[in-house]
């Protein structure tokens, strides 16, 4: 049986971890290298930066902190935020990255995934969404700039055209969940996972260690994100773990 994965996001704005609740009021965590140095000790299976930097000076930063993350990390590194080409992925990972996540770029241009994908190989490209619940349409919709601009794709097309294109995993938040600790959206992942065979990270919604085993028995994602109960250490990836151990489901 494949084991689970539990994997620390770290958002990162102008070199230093931010942390906010559905997207909105961010807060100052701490320095990123020393965080992913805490998170790789702790056992984490992989790591995810989320760049949310807005000027290029911000970004510059992030090329900094992964290069000065992998020289010591032991654990995948995946890198989000901000990606635009071709030209952009190469950078990222020549820095030491070794995933990249797409998600506002992908849905402009569809084609940088097919292209990204043959270049650098589909395990290297995750494809992030973050999905909205339209009440009025009653269906989910993805929304680009994290967050903020609301499309009309829905998110059950969009999974299977992305992994059409040849994206290898997809990273999916549920907006309406995320920095809600009430537990993650089962039926929404149970329903994207019936549609594509690529693993999914499941994030938003992660509130305590019992949120993450139910999360793995009701759904087969590969892997559960979690933020803020981690850096506000209200848990740890080892009791997260330990709480799964005891539920049946498989982990590192």
């Amino acid at each position: 049986m494949i084991k689970k994965r539990i994997i620390p996001c770290l958002d990162v704005k102008d070199g230093r971890v931010v942390k906010g609740v559905q997207f909105k009021g961010l807060r100052d965590i701490g320095n990123p290298v020393d965080l992913a140095l805490y998170y790789n000790d702790a056992g984490a299976d992989e790591l995810v930066f989320l760049d949310i930097s807005r000027t290029e000076a911000g970004h510059d930063l992030m090329l900094e902190v992964i290069e000065e993350t992998a020289n010591q990390l032991f654990i995948p590194l995946t890198i989000g935020g901000g990606i635009q080409t071709l030209d952009d992925i190469t950078q990222l990972l020549h820095h030491g990255a070794d995933k990249v996540s797409l998600n506002s770029s992908a849905l402009k241009n569809p084609e940088l995934i097919r292209q990204a994908s043959e270049k650098f190989g589909r395990q290297c490209i995750c494809i992030a969404i973050d999905s909205y619940f339209d009440e009025n349409r009653h269906d989910y919709f993805c929304t680009m700039h994290g967050g903020k601009k609301l499309t009309d794709v829905r998110v059950y097309d969009w999974v299977q055209q992305v992994e059409h294109l040849g994206a290898g995993e997809l990273l999916v938040t549920s907006m309406r969940h995320d920095g809600m600790k009430q537990g993650f959206d089962i039926e929404h992942l149970s329903e994207i996972k019936s549609l594509v065979n690529i693993p999914i990270i499941a994030s938003g919604g992660g509130g305590n260690a019992q949120h993450f085993v139910e999360l793995f028995r009701k759904t087969d994602v590969s892997a559960g994100l979690a933020a803020s109960i981690l850096h506000d250490k209200e848990t740890s990836v080892d009791q997260i773990k330990e709480k799964l151990r005891q539920g049946g489901v498989p982990v590192r």
